[in-house]
């Protein structure tokens, strides 16, 4: 197999999500591979930021609000997708949340929310990229879930939950547009470094250590090392690849 194999020169991909964290990481990995990035999140000045920084590699960058449970906010995020580039090759469903608190004292309100942005918006994106990709011959999603998708949690119950539905959801999207040659495959970030789990190295300093201490690679990993899964995943190296879930852990679901 070539290196072309991974070139996505010429490319579109949509990360929700991308302003930071593992959306950043893997819209850098595919800016890296030459995709052009539509970073399609909420927060204008983190947007900002990530947009300078993936027009530094030499790619067209742009942003669009979006709210991906707001289904006029996802129309609008592929239609200006389609307006800048004219395809929707890549769609990363990166886009999530999290609360952290026991299981009895989550409010319904508080875990509809985190389902509602995880799983929902997931399916929701999914949905409407389908039109564009299939018309195209095909196309790339790539979903996050999580090493909750594999086993449970105490303290993110919803989130876990969210995260089980969409390994699930992969596999049956997968199935259903086989036939328009759009694969549709999962990766499973295990314990990365993010703005999300920042609090658990400075608030639960044991819990952190002790899952540290489980991870065979000995530390926890940052955002760019999902950027290479990504970019696999994205290109026609992965062409007969679709349901599938790729844990990056450094081990830790495999101990």
């Amino acid at each position: 197999m070539s290196t072309t194999s991974f070139d996505l020169s010429g490319k579109a991909a949509i990360v929700t999500g991308g302003n930071g964290g593992i959306g950043l990481g893997i819209a850098r990995g595919l800016a890296q591979a030459g995709a052009n990035i539509v970073v399609a999140a909420r927060n204008q000045q983190k947007t900002d930021s990530a947009l300078e920084e993936l027009r530094g590699l030499g790619v067209i960058a742009i942003g669009v609000p979006t709210e991906v449970t707001d289904e006029g906010d996802v129309a609008n995020m592929v239609r200006a997708t389609m307006d800048e580039f004219g395809r929707v090759d890549i769609l990363v469903n990166n886009a999530g949340m999290s609360i952290r608190k026991p299981p009895q004292d989550y409010t319904m309100e508080e875990f509809e929310r985190v389902i509602d942005v995880n799983l929902n918006g997931t399916f929701l994106c999914s949905r409407d990229v389908y039109e564009p990709m299939k018309e195209a011959g095909g196309g790339k999603i790539i979903n996050i879930g999580s090493m909750t998708s594999v086993f449970g949690s105490d303290w993110v119950v919803p989130y876990s939950a969210s995260k089980g539905g969409v390994v699930q959801l992969t596999k049956s999207l997968a199935i259903a547009w086989a036939k328009d040659n759009i694969q549709v495959n999962a990766i499973l970030p295990g314990w990365i470094h993010t703005d999300l789990t920042a609090p658990i190295k400075t608030d639960y300093a044991e819990r952190y250590e002790t899952i540290r201490s489980r991870i065979p690679h000995g530390r926890w990993g940052e955002p760019e090392e999902m950027g290479g899964c990504a970019v696999f995943l994205a290109s026609t190296a992965s062409d007969y690849v679709t349901g599938v879930s790729i844990p990056i852990d450094g081990g830790y679901v495999a101990f």
